[in-house]
């Protein structure tokens, strides 16, 4: 017996419903949802996507290490979010603030340039009683040695400067104080204490007899002598 052959090309609809409305996969009644154009618009809120981050919560660690910082540090800065108190990444705090140098004391280097003027013009004196003469490069080294002290001490500050010059002056005058005392000594056999102690004023006027353009030279060469000293040290 034969049995009757289909028509070729016969619409066939797989999923036993009929065509809704041009679309071939619509379903009738009773049967599935037809899929739109969203692919995933049948997920559920708990159903895994093709988004390795979909499900991860606002707390999930990622692999940022930065990726906690909390809002307002978009700089890129990895110490922004530093409170002030806190240290730096080496370990140290606040930048360290060294304290001021003794040398720039104007009043130590005051008192340095007097104390040394004192000393110089004592030996300045006891060379030019011995030999009975001034030395020139005696007073150079009596102020270059006044200046040079008070600045290595004080700092180059212009008061410690001036204060140098003004002392190696009375440094050199002092010398030759001490010079003619020794010399009077010698003559009236007599000790220097007692020259000095005694007959003080027979000794200045002994110097204003004997003063000349040397002994003011002199003066004046040990307070640019002092500036000198000063500046080397500063």
């Amino acid at each position: 017996m034969s049995q009757p052959v289909q028509p070729p090309n016969q619409p066939q609809q797989p999923y036993g419903g009929q065509p809704v409305e041009g679309n071939p996969y619509a379903g009738g009644p009773g049967q599935p949802a037809a899929p739109t154009g969203n692919p995933y618009g049948q997920q559920t809120p708990g159903e895994p996507t093709g988004n390795p981050y979909g499900q991860q919560t606002p707390a999930a660690p990622t692999g940022n290490p930065y990726g906690q910082q909390a809002p307002g540090d978009p700089s890129g800065n990895p110490f922004a979010g530093q409170q002030p108190g806190q240290g730096t990444p080496f370990g140290g705090g606040a930048p360290f603030t060294p304290a001021p140098p003794a040398r720039n004391n104007i009043l130590l280097g005051v008192a340095v340039a007097l104390g040394v003027a004192i000393l110089a013009g004592i030996l300045y004196g006891a060379i030019a009683g011995s030999i009975e003469r001034e030395v020139g490069y005696a007073a150079v080294g009596v102020g270059f040695l006044v200046g040079f002290a008070s600045s290595k001490v004080g700092g180059s500050h212009p008061a410690v400067i001036g204060a140098a010059a003004v002392l190696s002056i009375g440094a050199v005058y002092l010398g030759q104080l001490v010079g003619i005392s020794m010399v009077l000594s010698d003559l009236a056999q007599i000790p220097l204490s007692e020259v000095i102690g005694d007959h003080f004023d027979t000794v200045t006027e002994a110097w204003s007899q004997e003063a000349d353009f040397m002994t003011y030279l002199f003066l004046a060469l040990g307070a640019v002598a002092a500036v000198g000293g000063a500046k080397k040290a500063g």
